[in-house]
């Protein structure tokens, strides 16, 4: 289940798909009784395995609040994942602490942070020290961009910024398609030129360097992938574009 502690982040996203629900006159964090009806809720429901923490962005939190969240979660038996997803340690590296990265533990649970960046620039010596710090605590990470037309929708690019995911040890987790998020249009390109890309990727680079290309269906079904196929009527495709029949001949 989803976690909105706060709706605060440390960037503004021109594609955001919570873009109406976000920033500066947003609703106030999780507090008091709300706060408290929330952690109830998921103790109450043992069916609750993962955790994630979203928002907003959880690590603009002071790591006093974090880690207040986190010892609750730590309470909660049937809790065994708490994932956090951020932008932080590339848009203000500076703010990942010894504090923020102490208040990422939670006793008993295994615990994710997941890195949104879209650009090789994003990760830079200062972005990748800060993941450093949070991966030598312990605590490993993956990764979410969204593709974005004019900005990562060309291989090199992509296939650079899934390199530099690796690079800092971060795996490679998710590629968005965009979000039909109003005022966005520009930035989307057709499913068709994602699966392309992602064709682009296989067999050029790491297997370490794909990322599962995902559709989030709208009206909140959930997310699919939607990357190419490459088994057809009996027959398998190489990265290269030849057929080849499977099982093989003997």
């Amino acid at each position: 289940m989803l976690l909105k502690l706060t709706h605060l982040c440390a960037t503004y996203c021109r594609f955001c798909f919570r873009r109406e629900m976000v920033g500066p006159g947003a609703a106030e964090p999780l507090d008091g009784e709300t706060l408290d009806a929330a952690f109830a809720y998921i103790e109450t429901h043992p069916d609750i395995w993962e955790v994630i923490l979203t928002g907003g962005d959880p690590l603009v939190l002071s790591p006093r609040r974090l880690g207040a969240a986190m010892d609750r979660l730590a309470a909660i038996d049937h809790v065994k994942i708490v994932r956090l997803h951020t932008r932080l340690p590339a848009v203000d590296p500076d703010a990942v602490t010894p504090g923020l990265v102490q208040a990422l533990k939670c006793e008993g649970k295994a615990v994710y942070v997941a890195l949104h960046a879209n650009h090789p620039r994003e990760l830079t010596p200062q972005a990748r020290a800060a993941c450093a710090r949070i991966i030598d605590a312990g605590i490993p990470m993956l990764s979410q961009t969204v593709l974005l037309k004019g900005v990562n929708d060309d291989a090199e690019t992509l296939a650079a910024l899934m390199r530099a995911f690796v690079e800092t040890r971060i795996k490679p987790y998710y590629l968005h398609h965009a979000d039909l998020a109003p005022g966005t249009a520009h930035l989307r390109t057709t499913i068709e030129e994602g699966q392309a890309l992602m064709r682009a990727l296989r067999g050029r680079w790491s297997g370490l360097c794909q990322p599962t290309y995902v559709l989030d269906i709208p009206g909140g079904h959930g997310k699919v992938p939607v990357g190419p196929g490459y088994l057809q009527d009996g027959e398998v495709e190489d990265p290269n574009g030849g057929r080849h029949g499977y099982p093989p001949e003997a």
